[in-house]
């Protein structure tokens, strides 16, 4: 039973990738049935069934995310319009209206409210998450999200942050499906440790790799892939499928801290640095990347935080 669900998650991995890499491209059923291996008359009710959304609907909405983030990066509107698979841009146009209440040129120029917005909500939730640990006796060391000022999401302080190349990694990696934050923890220690500690991988470098912005994708449809890096030759088996992730140019900077403070400094990294950089986004994805996932006694955690980069 088990390795029936495993097979199909693996599958219909390869299918959400597939679809990821080539938003531009026809993304026809038959094709992607191919893809998982799955009945072509059957996959449209497979598909639904475990996503639960229609492949229509997966694409469309993926298409229309990936452009408001290419539009927030300073993407004309009719470039992103024809690399996320639309014909023309008026057919854009009115298609991101209707997701989004605002036309691709408004939503690319109210970017900076937008994100201030935002991050006054992760503020928020921040301060009521401290409050009523502290009126309940149970706030630790690192409660307040107080890690140091090289850390910190919302000091004045210059980021630390350096420009350099990264090896390609072979992974195994597992997806983990719905809300970023506290669950994401609770998907590495009770499901990723368990298996990397069985497998004589607990001190193997580690990467987690957001796809979606929780700003935009709704929080039960948002894509997190815990990764760990494999030797050539090792096969995970299981629910774990291998991906390989590219090397190249990144920008990297620390961060040590709670898992609940990382979303703000991944913020302040695109919103402040990249744009007085001269570098931008390129299409490989970013990623956090931990060292034995070494997490210190008082429930913070360090990593890297890197994005891929190339010239403006």
């Amino acid at each position: 039973m088990n390795d029936s669900r495993n097979e199909y998650e693996r599958r219909m991995n390869r299918v959400l990738d597939h679809i990821d890499r080539n938003l531009d491209a026809q993304l026809d059923l038959p094709a992607l049935a191919d893809i998982a291996n799955f009945s072509r008359y059957h996959f449209h009710r497979i598909f639904a069934g475990w996503m639960g959304e229609t492949i229509g609907d997966y694409v469309r909405r993926r298409r229309l995310e990936v452009a408001a983030g290419k539009l927030a990066a300073g993407g004309t509107v009719l470039e992103v319009a024809l690399s996320t698979g639309f014909g023309s841009g008026e057919a854009f146009a009115r298609a991101f209206k209707a997701r989004f209440g605002s036309t691709p040129s408004e939503w690319r120029a109210s970017t900076p409210e937008r994100t201030a917005a935002f991050l006054a909500g992760l503020r928020a939730q921040h301060s009521n998450f401290d409050q009523a640990n502290r009126k309940h006796g149970q706030a630790g060391a690192g409660a307040n999200g107080d890690h140091g000022d090289s850390n910190n999401p919302y000091g004045e302080n210059t980021m630390d942050v350096k420009v350099i190349d990264l090896p390609p990694a072979r992974v195994a990696y597992r997806r983990h499906i719905g809300p970023y934050g506290p669950a994401i923890g609770e998907f590495w220690g009770r499901t990723m440790m368990p298996w990397l500690l069985g497998h004589c991988l607990g001190g193997a470098t580690c990467y987690g790799i957001g796809h979606d912005d929780p700003s935009v994708t709704p929080a039960d449809k948002c894509r997190y892939d815990a990764c760990v890096e494999i030797p050539d030759g090792f096969e995970p088996g299981g629910q774990f499928s291998v991906a390989h992730l590219p090397g190249g140019r990144y920008a990297v900077t620390r961060y040590t801290g709670s898992p609940r403070d990382i979303g703000p400094v991944w913020n302040r990294l695109m919103k402040e640095w990249l744009p007085s950089s001269g570098l931008q986004c390129d299409e490989r994805p970013c990623f956090e990347r931990y060292e034995g996932l070494a997490t210190q006694n008082d429930g913070t955690f360090s990593c890297d935080i890197c994005i891929p980069v190339r010239a403006l």
